[in-house]
C-alpha cells in the first residue's frame, strides 16, 4: 500500500520547509534509508528520508517552494499504485476543497449585484460644473497612505491664488504644504482639519463665486463621479499647464515679480536669497512648477556679447576669470536602483522570535567591567598543556556556567503563567553565518572542563558552517552568550534568545589606564552586558550573577577548583 511522505519538524521552532533539492524523481525506486530530498529550515539545511522501500509515485512541492509541518510532500508505493485517494482523503486537503468550492460556485451570483449596482449609480453620475476644480489629497512620500489636514491657510468664500498654499498636511514622513494651483473662490472643504483623507481624495473645490458644487460632492460620496473624474482630471491639467503659455512674451522682460509664476513656498525662499529671478528657470514639477531641485541645479546663461567687452589688461582677466572657478553642476552617473533578497527560512525565524521576545519580555541591561590581567596569562598556561587550543569566549562559558549553578533563578524560563527554572545548564553560543544567526548549544557546560568545552565548541562551529548541525545541537538552551570582541566591538546590548531569560553580550578586551597606587599602569579590560527579562529575573539578581561571574574570570583558578 503507497504511503505518504510529510514535512517533517526538524527543529523546535520550524513552522515550514523549502524543498532545496529532490534527490529521487517520479519513478525512481527508492529505499527506506533514501535521502528523498534536502530541505532548508530555519536553522540549517537537512536531509529527508522517507523510510518507506517502493517507487515514488508523487512528488508534492517542487524544489525552491515551502512545505508547512505536516503536509504531504510525497508518496511511495507500488509501481502503477493509484495514491490520489490519499490526497483527497488528506484533512488539510479536504478543508481547501471544501472552502474552494463554495466560493467558485458563488462566484457568478457575487457578479449579478455588482451589474445591477453599476446600473444604478452611473444615471446618476454629475460633472462638475463649469470653471470649478477639484483638489485632491497629494502623495507627499513614497510610503504615504493618508494625509491628516493640520489646518486650513482658507476658508470657504476666500480668494485663492495658484500658488497659495491652502492647508498644512501631516504625512508618515513630516508636515507639508498642499498646494491646489488654481485660482478662484475657495467653494467647499472637505475633510476638516483633524481629519485624514485618502491619496487622491477631494479635499477642497475652487471656482467661480457662486458656484453650487453640493450635487458633485454627493455623487462623488455615493462613489457616482469615479469614472468621470479619471478622463476629467487630465483635461483640468491640461488648462492649467496652457495657462501660464499665455502671457509668453512677458517672460522676455526681466520681471522681480513671481506671483504668476508656480513655485514651491520652498523654492521662492531660495529663490529670493540666491537672487533668482524665477521667470528665468524652467520648472519640473507639475504643470511645469518650479521646486527646491530646479533652484539647486539653475545656471544663468552666460551673455555671448560680454566677451567681446572683456578688458585684454592681465589684472582685469584674472578678475573677469574668477566665476569660470567655481565648481561645476554635479552630474549624477548611473541610477538609483536596489536589491530585493528572499528571506531564507533562517533569517524568517530569527526576525519573529528575536522580535517576539523584543517586544513582549520587558529587557532591562546590567553592564560590568571585568578587569582579565589573570585571564590573559592563565589561558596561556593553560593552553600549554590543553590538546585543544583554549579561547577567551570557552572561558566566558565556563565561568557562565559556574555562575548559574550558583545563581538558578537566571537559568529560568518565562513560561506563561509559571516560571521554569532549569536544573541543567545548556549554554548557547551565537554564531553568525551568511544566511543569518544560529545558536550552538554546549549541553551540561558546567560538568564540563575547559579543555572539553573547546572541543565541543569547535566542532559545534564546524559543523554550523558546513549546515550539518542536527536538532539536538542548536536547541534547548538555558543561557546564551553573544561575543562580538573578535570584531572590535567594546560593548553592546543583545536581544533575549527564547525561551532563556538572559542573555550575555561580550566585548572586545581593551586596555585601560589606572591609577596604581602613587602611579598608573595599565590593565586589560573587558564589558560584559547581561539583558534580562524582568518577568523572571530582578535587577538584584542579575546584579549577583554579574558579580559571580566577575570573580571568577578575574580568578580563573577559581573555576578549576
Amino acid at each position: 500500500m503507497a504511503e505518504v511522505i510529510r514535512m517533517p519538524l526538524l527543529s523546535d521552532t520550524m513552522t515550514e520547509g523549502k524543498i532545496v533539492a529532490w534527490n529521487k524523481k517520479v519513478g525512481d525506486t527508492v529505499k527506506s534509508d533514501d535521502t528523498l530530498a534536502d530541505v532548508e529550515t530555519d536553522k540549517a539545511t537537512m536531509e529527508v528520508t522517507g523510510y518507506v522501500d517502493g517507487v515514488l509515485l508523487y512528488i508534492g512541492v517542487p524544489a525552491g517552494e515551502a512545505a508547512k509541518i505536516n503536509q504531504i510532500i510525497a508518496i511511495v508505493g507500488k509501481a502503477g499504485e493509484d495514491y490520489k485517494s490519499l490526497l483527497e482523503s488528506d484533512t488539510p486537503a479536504a478543508e481547501n476543497k471544501t472552502e474552494t468550492a463554495p466560493a467558485t460556485a458563488a462566484a457568478p451570483a457575487a457578479v449579478a449585484p455588482t451589474a445591477v449596482a453599476t446600473a444604478k449609480v452611473d444615471p446618476i453620475a454629475i460633472g462638475l460644473p463649469a470653471g470649478a476644480k477639484e483638489i485632491r489629497m497629494p502623495l507627499l512620500s513614497d510610503t504615504m497612505t493618508e494625509g491628516k489636514i493640520v489646518s486650513w491657510n482658507k476658508k470657504v468664500g476666500d480668494l485663492v491664488k495658484s500658488d497659495d498654499v491652502l492647508a498644512d498636511v501631516e504625512t508618515d514622513k513630516a508636515t507639508m504644504e498642499v498646494v491646489g494651483y488654481e485660482e478662484g473662490t475657495l467653494l467647499y472643504i472637505g475633510v476638516e482639519a483633524g481629519n485624514a483623507a485618502k491619496i487622491n481624495e477631494i479635499i477642497a473645490i475652487v471656482g467661480k463665486p457662486g458656484t453650487d458644487v453640493s450635487a458633485y460632492v454627493a455623487a462623488e460620496k455615493a462613489g457616482a463621479n469615479a469614472a468621470p473624474d479619471g478622463g476629467a482630471q487630465p483635461m483640468a491639467n491640461e488648462e492649467a499647464a496652457v495657462a501660464p503659455a499665455e502671457p509668453a512674451p512677458e517672460a522676455e522682460v526681466p520681471s522681480t515679480s513671481d506671483s504668476r509664476i508656480k513655485a514651491s513656498p520652498l523654492a521662492k525662499k531660495l529663490a529670493a536669497d540666491k537672487g533668482i529671478d524665477l521667470a528665468k528657470v524652467n520648472g519640473s514639477g507639475d504643470n511645469g512648477r518650479i521646486t527646491k531641485k530646479d533652484i539647486d541645479s539653475y545656471v544663468p546663461a552666460t551673455a555671448p556679447a560680454a566677451k567681446a567687452e572683456q578688458p585684454t589688461s592681465p589684472a582685469a582677466a584674472a578678475i573677469s576669470a574668477k566665476p569660470a572657478t567655481s565648481a561645476p553642476a554635479f552630474v549624477a552617473h548611473g541610477e538609483e536602483g536596489y536589491t530585493d533578497t528572499p528571506l531564507t527560512q533562517m533569517r524568517k525565524v530569527i526576525a519573529r522570535r528575536l522580535g517576539e521576545s523584543k517586544f513582549s519580555a520587558p529587557h532591562f541591561y546590567l553592564t560590568m567591567e571585568i578587569n582579565m590581567d589573570n585571564a590573559m596569562t592563565s589561558r596561556v598556561a593553560m593552553n600549554e598543556v590543553s590538546p585543544v587550543k583554549i579561547s577567551f569566549n570557552d572561558m566566558v562559558i565556563k565561568a557562565s556556567a559556574m555562575a548559574l549553578r550558583l545563581h538558578p533563578d537566571v537559568n529560568s524560563s518565562w513560561m506563561g503563567d509559571f516560571i521554569r527554572q532549569n536544573k541543567h545548564i545548556h549554554i548557547g553560543s551565537a554564531l553568525a553565518l551568511p544566511e543569518g544567526l544560529i545558536v550552538p548549544v554546549i549541553r551540561f557546560a558546567d560538568q564540563k572542563s575547559l579543555s572539553q568545552i573547546a572541543a565541543d565548541a569547535k566542532e559545534l562551529y564546524g559543523k554550523a558552517k558546513d549546515k550539518k548541525l542536527q536538532p539536538a545541537e542548536f536547541s534547548g538552551n538555558t543561557f546564551t552568550i553573544s561575543n562580538l570582541g573578535m570584531m572590535d566591538i567594546e560593548e553592546f546590548t543583545a536581544i533575549i534568545n527564547p525561551p532563556d531569560s538572559a542573555i550575555l553580550a561580550v566585548g572586545a578586551i581593551k586596555e585601560k589606564v589606572v591609577k596604581k597606587g602613587d602611579d598608573f599602569g595599565v590593565v586589560n579590560v573587558m564589558k560584559l552586558t547581561l539583558s534580562c527579562d524582568h518577568r523572571s529575573v530582578d535587577g538584584a539578581v542579575g546584579a549577583a550573577f554579574l558579580q559571580t561571574l566577575k570573580r571568577f574570570l578575574e580568578n580563573p583558578v577559581t573555576m578549576l577548583v
